[in-house]
């Protein structure tokens, strides 16, 4: 099926005159998670996982794939006939210098210019332009391919009120304002959804898990125009943004909308602006390529957001607190495989007030399964629980009050040294990383060191980030933040921390073919002392849910790594057993006692 795919591909490519065909993983708004519609990688390569860039010319295909993905991507793409690229791997070539060598002089690049980010795209041209080569980006291949393909989604929008939001979106408008004047900007082009939707204090249901809505905003220093299908918009809403001053144009008026832009100052952030809007800006206007104002706005959550997300964590640890109690008491006494299992958390989160989904697919993965970082279990992949090893579950949850994200590694039976070793170890970097104070101006790179020296010291490593901001009731996956210990320039995650911002601490080992280990809490920055040596911040956690003790070595652990542990339980203890009774608060008394 794949490779019919790819020749049907490849002779619309031969009309048009095309040497090489880009297929990212992107929607029109560069976003991380996409839309059915918008899962043309998938479509032609089979590989389902969440990233991944997909290069087919005449003769050959290559998907690149992270870390996280390799082992995914090795099955997945198993008599496709398309090769798998490691990103970071040696030798292996990044996708733009592949496409680039495979366009001969003269010859064209093609790829649908709305799911390219304008940066890229603009690379592109300048490097084969050397080539006298061109690119075709008016046309969408796959959509002349994918005869059954999902509907564009326009789901009802609604507004999300104050009392959540801590802030109005008028005020959240003038300061956008401010910053636009500051930065000498007439007019601000915004096309990450979640920015929009969190500007206007306004949430939808058109990417799944991502409450955002398809959109793009305009913003001048006296107007404010939103791009959105009018079917999504009720009358409540419609007057809601009037009042705000808000103009409604349909979805695609944005196209037209850029073109007749003359002699304005166009603040944008290249990188995550299609390719196909910056195209179309005429060459009279001057461009400011800067990051979104709302990106560090939206990240540095205000009070009210906080207090609203400690609210949502209890209601989640409690659901983990039930859940792990279930696990434990049933394993090896009724049937459970990574699915059915799956459907029990997801149904019990499904079940708490004021939850409005899954803020993430759930990762359930059993054994080895769980050495894939983002596996997703499938009706072909499922596989049973034994009463051996480890059950690994990656979940979250959104919230009126804010959105979860949480891991947990379960035992489920009698460990291996290996395993206990390479559990206990995860859990002292994660407290390691959870105490940490330091000085304002640190970054993500700054203190990562403290969650992987415990690796480091015995030759191991994890192929992750450490830790990534989290939305209010929006995107699991937020930036500016992300602790890692390399720098990755494409996420833009490594920013200053600053008191408000909220990020998680997820370290994991994985072995492959034998286990996965992780244990993830989401953490908020906060103001520590101040002194002649300037301010210093610390963490405090969100996340409070039992941590399992079956996998722990306690002799690897320092006196302070113990006393972290107990810490933190007698929190998780005091939090949530009040929401609990009978037998499960029974269980989580035992689960959070001192070790």
């Amino acid at each position: 099926m794949i490779q019919e795919r790819l020749a049907k591909l490849r002779e619309l490519m031969k009309d048009r005159g095309m040497d090489a065909y880009l297929v990212p993983t992107a929607d029109f708004h560069e976003s991380e998670y996409v839309g059915d519609y918008f899962k043309c990688r998938s479509f032609l390569s089979g590989f389902t996982g969440s990233a991944g860039t997909l290069a087919v010319t005449m003769d050959e295909a290559a998907l690149w794939v992270d870390g996280r993905y390799f082992v995914q991507a090795g099955n997945q793409l198993q008599g496709s006939g398309i090769s798998m690229m490691k990103m970071g791997e040696a030798g292996v070539p990044e996708p733009e210098d592949y496409l680039v060598d495979h366009v001969p002089e003269g010859g064209c690049l093609g790829f649908d210019g709305r799911v390219v980010n304008s940066f890229t795209g603009k690379k592109l041209e300048r490097r084969l332009a050397r080539k006298k080569a061109r690119i075709a980006c008016e046309e969408d291949l796959v959509d002349l391919i994918w005869t059954d393909r999902p509907e564009l989604l326009s789901e009802p929008v609604w507004i999300l009120k104050e009392c959540y939001a801590g802030k109005s979106a008028r005020d959240k408008l003038c300061d956008l304002r401010a910053a636009m004047e500051k930065e000498g900007a007439t007019i601000h082009l915004l096309t990450t959804l979640d920015d929009i939707v969190w500007l206007f204090n306004i949430r939808g249901n058109d990417i799944p898990c991502n409450p955002v809505v398809l959109s793009y905003a305009a913003i001048t220093l006296d107007d404010a125009y939103l791009f959105i299908s009018p079917e999504s918009v009720n009358d409540e809403v419609r007057c809601y943004l009037e009042d705000l001053g808000v103009k409604l144009r349909p979805y695609f008026d944005i196209y037209p909308y850029v073109k007749c832009l003359r002699d304005e100052h166009v603040l944008l952030e290249k990188e995550r602006v299609n390719y196909a809007i910056v195209r179309n800006i005429d060459t009279s206007n001057q461009m400011i390529s800067r990051l979104n104002p709302t990106v560090t706005a939206k990240a540095i959550k205000n009070p009210v957001e906080i207090e609203n997300m400690k609210k949502a964590h209890i209601k989640d640890g409690v659901i983990m607190a039930r859940f792990m109690y279930w696990l434990k008491k049933n394993i090896g006494k009724i049937p459970m495989d990574e699915l059915s299992v799956q459907e029990k958390l997801d149904g019990m989160r499904m079940e708490a007030e004021g939850n409005l989904g899954m803020s993430f697919d759930t990762i359930s993965a059993y054994g080895p399964h769980a050495a894939m970082c983002h596996y997703s279990a499938t009706k072909e992949s499922n596989i049973p629980l034994e009463e051996k090893g480890f059950y690994l579950v990656d979940s979250g949850g959104q919230y009126l009050e804010g959105t979860t994200d949480i891991t947990r590694t379960i035992a489920v039976g009698p460990l291996t040294k290996e395993e206990k070793e390479h559990y206990t170890l995860v859990l002292i970097s994660m407290l390691r990383l959870g105490a940490v104070k330091f000085p304002y101006g640190s970054r993500g790179l700054t203190l990562d060191y403290a969650a992987r020296q415990v690796f480091w010291d015995r030759g191991l490593n994890f192929n992750h980030g450490t830790g990534h901001g989290v939305g209010y009731l929006l995107n699991v996956h937020e930036r500016p933040v992300g602790i890692r210990w390399k720098m990755v320039p494409e996420r833009m995650d490594s920013c200053i921390l600053e008191a408000g911002m909220v990020t998680s601490n997820e370290p994991g080992m994985y072995i492959e073919g034998s286990h996965g280990i992780r244990t993830e809490n989401l953490m908020y920055c906060v103001e520590d002392e101040k002194n002649a040596f300037g301010q210093f911040l610390r963490f405090e956690y969100l996340t409070f849910a039992p941590i399992d003790t079956d996998g722990i070595e306690k002799e690897l652990m320092s006196k302070s790594d113990i006393a972290l542990f107990n810490a933190y339980h007698k929190q998780v203890y005091e939090k949530l057993s009040p929401y609990l009774e009978g037998e499960e608060k029974e269980w989580l008394k035992e689960a959070t006692k001192e070790i």
